[in-house]
């Protein structure tokens, strides 16, 4: 029987995202072939106030944007990224 041990998922949040989280890093452990869309949905569970930012947010992968479908690797960095504004 193969053993699949857990991936460690690195999750950044910044402006009101972390203001509502309480914190600008998170470590998540998710299964292997998690996508974004999975590892948000544990962010979630552990930070039910996050909820309202989701239809905004954008995301990156290691520092690449992605859509929710992507598969997050072990040891890798997912940024939540709220709408920006300014002048």
């Amino acid at each position: 029987m193969a053993y699949n041990r857990p991936v460690t998922v690195t999750v950044l949040l910044f402006a009101s995202i972390a203001e509502a989280a309480g914190a600008r890093r998170i470590e998540i452990a998710s299964a292997p072939g998690e996508t974004v869309a999975d590892v948000r949905e544990r962010l979630l569970t552990e930070r039910p106030a996050l909820r309202r930012f989701i239809p905004t947010l954008m995301y990156a992968l290691n520092e690449e944007y992605v859509r929710d479908d992507a598969v997050v690797p072990d040891g890798a960095t997912l940024a939540l990224i709220p709408p920006v504004s300014g002048g």
